[in-house]
């Protein structure tokens, strides 16, 4: 007797975006948020930031060219990436940034030359014409995701804003890193400067965390509140495969602790706990740039 024989196949597919774009818009955020902390002297007057200016240039730009590494090694044809200048797409996110990614870094290097001249009018010059570009570098990232309305995950109207908030929290929690280190080789009597550059860093990180966070309980409380997939996407991150990295890392680790930290006037103002705060948060925002990649990806396509 003949009998009917079922076979299921389960094939798993690759992600198409994997964790070379996921460092590609940690990157990116890294450079946008050192560019903007870079023209609070020169772009806005605040002459106490002063020497952080050149620091946090140097650090977008080198950020900057490093980023599209990422790029190009996750391309399956990695000899095309010049593809993305001669066939354009208007309508892309995609052809935008590829423009504004050449654009950019010309940009920072000539504000960082009118700084060293001491040119300060065109180095003010430069400097605002930066931070659109800095902003759209990173946060045409947040507009890609968000205008994937088959995942879950990303098709949210809150994500550019979340990748831009995001990418000041990074970009401050660098710069407080590379200020220690700077104050380490600095003069004796130059050091109080650094101090107080410090001090007040500690305090925007602090104001932009909780932005951070009130961004991400909206999303998920959004998400919670939608369809059955975006329900699913917030079950994920909370309770399921990716909870430990959301909770545990974005969280707990990147977000709380810091938060601690720089909230208690015995820790804020040491160096080493300084330090580790921002080492905290740096390590948060990677783990929320993954989870939105990759854990955008793991749910079936709606």
């Amino acid at each position: 007797m003949e009998q009917d024989v079922q076979v299921l196949y389960n094939v798993f597919h690759e992600p198409p975006l994997g964790f070379w774009i996921a460092l590609y818009f940690y990157m990116t955020g890294l450079s946008a948020g050192s560019f903007i902390l870079s023209t609070l002297s020169y772009g806005f007057g605040l002459k106490k930031y002063k020497p952080i200016g050149f620091i946090g240039v140097v650090l977008a730009t080198v950020l900057l060219v490093l980023a599209p590494l990422n790029l190009i090694i996750d391309l399956g044809r990695p000899e095309r990436f010049w593809h993305l200048f001669p066939y354009l797409n208007v309508r892309s996110p995609v052809t935008w940034g590829s423009f504004l990614l050449t654009i950019y870094p010309i940009n920072c290097l000539i504000y960082a030359y009118f700084m060293r001249k001491k040119n300060d009018r065109m180095t003010k010059i430069f400097g605002l014409i930066g931070i659109p570009l800095a902003i759209s570098v990173h946060g045409y990232t947040g507009f890609i995701l968000a205008l994937s309305k088959a995942r879950a995950l990303w098709n949210t109207a809150v994500m550019p804003i979340l990748f831009l908030v995001s990418a000041m929290v990074s970009g401050i929690a660098l710069m407080i890193l590379v200020v220690q280190i700077r104050k380490l080789f600095a003069p004796p009597g130059a050091r109080a400067t650094y101090d107080a550059i410090l001090v007040d860093l500690g305090r925007i990180l602090a104001a932009s965390i909780l932005a951070d966070l009130f961004l991400i309980f909206s999303d998920v409380l959004v998400l919670f509140t939608a369809d059955t997939e975006a329900r699913e996407a917030a079950i994920m991150i909370l309770s399921l495969d990716f909870s430990p990295l959301f909770l545990g890392v974005e969280v707990f680790l990147g977000s709380l602790v810091p938060l601690a930290i720089l909230a208690l006037p015995q820790l804020n103002k040491r160096p080493g706990w300084l330090s580790l705060a921002a080492a905290c948060v740096m390590l948060g925002i990677l783990a929320m740039r993954y989870i939105m990649v990759i854990g955008g990806q793991h749910l079936p396509l709606s």
